[in-house]
């Protein structure tokens, strides 16, 4: 009889340092594979691994794609490939993104509670926003162990927040400093695993979505019911997915939100649109006070005061934009400034690091 031998664990800001200590206090005989999303930039280059396998007992190295799933082992995702789960292997894939990521949380998350079902024991650190919340709720759906890190002692709350707002009979919520032990523990509890338990239709398609399934993407009898809203990624319309309290999007290929994500989303294409607004409305009074120019030197004077006037109404739209984006822009800047100082976050690391990732050239 199996224990809890496979452990997903999703983090984001903050990450890092969470990741480093929790690393730190396994042992090396642990008696479970550990599998690991952190959230970094797709085009750049992760030393993840390095910095665990250097303050850890464990080895670590980026997951590879069929490589095998063994216990005493770290599987971190590299950038822009979703770590999926598949009954005794890895699967790695450039899915649609979730929540703006790849590699997102959820995924991972899924597909380990679709393949091994009680056998998962999933771990949300600190982070911003929400990913890793439906993930986890598919870990419970399946029978396994959900632990959050306390928001109280998380560098950044969001992520642990959502998970203990949204899914339901979280079995733990602690401090980071008591989580290793408890996977130690959890590691070793003998699990039994239930006879011809039946997946969920939702936990199938979405998995089967993350892996560009094209039976998937082409079903019409998807889960949900159209939104009205389109995806921020494609423009296709979104299918509101509702999972309890838990409200999400899905578009027809597979790029995912949550609501608070599509409303971050939201935000970013609204500033998009307000910065090209302005620049329009500059170069169409630049361009008429050039024309004007010219029709004054011709002596075509009603002409030239007519574009004087539009270049000035130009003028005059542009400075309204400028002050919403000035405003925009005061009110980040006032978030900012209450976000923790991680300065006053240290951490017992042997060697020093610069980045987690190194951009590419």
């Amino acid at each position: 009889m199996p224990g809890h031998d496979i452990m997903v664990v999703g983090t984001s800001a903050g990450g890092v340092e969470a990741l480093t200590y929790l690393v730190k206090n396994l042992p090396p005989d642990i008696k479970a594979a550990i599998l690991i999303v952190l959230h970094v930039p797709s085009h750049g280059t992760s030393v993840l691994p390095r910095i665990l396998k250097r303050v850890g007992n464990l080895p670590a190295s980026h997951a590879q794609d069929g490589e095998a799933i063994l216990a005493g082992k770290i599987y971190v995702a590299p950038p822009n490939y979703h770590l999926l789960v598949k009954k005794g292997y890895i699967n790695l894939t450039c899915g649609p993104r979730e929540n703006s990521h790849r590699p997102a949380i959820d995924p991972l998350f899924r597909t380990a509670a679709r393949a091994y079902g009680r056998r998962v024991v999933g771990v949300i650190l600190t982070g911003v926003l929400d990913d890793g919340t439906a993930g986890l709720k598919a870990v419970k759906m399946r029978g396994g162990v959900a632990i959050v890190q306390n928001p109280n002692d998380a560098m950044y709350a969001g992520m642990p927040s959502s998970a203990i707002e949204n899914v339901d009979d979280i079995d733990y919520v602690l401090p980071l400093a008591e989580i290793p032990a408890l996977l130690v523990e959890l590691a070793n509890t003998l699990v039994e695993e239930k006879e011809n338990c039946v997946v969920p239709e939702e936990i199938k398609y979405e998995s089967d979505i993350a892996e560009l399934d094209m039976e998937a993407i082409n079903n019409d009898d998807r889960p949900g019911k159209p939104s009205g809203f389109v995806c921020p990624e494609c423009g296709g319309s979104l299918w509101e997915l509702q999972q309890g309290d838990l409200l999400r999007f899905r578009c027809r290929t597979g790029h995912a939100y949550s609501a608070e994500t599509l409303l971050a989303e939201q935000s970013d294409a609204l500033e998009d649109a307000l910065w090209i607004a302005m620049r329009a409305l500059q170069e169409k009074s630049s361009l008429g006070h050039r024309m004007a120019k010219r029709m004054r030197d011709r002596n075509q004077i009603l002409s030239a005061e007519r574009l004087e006037q539009e270049a000035r109404d130009c003028d005059e739209r542009a400075a309204v934009i400028r002050e919403v984006l000035l405003k925009t822009n005061r009110h980040a800047l006032a978030e900012l400034n209450e976000l923790p100082n991680q300065e006053e976050q240290q951490v017992d690391i042997s060697d020093n690091y610069q980045s987690l990732y190194v951009t590419s050239s």
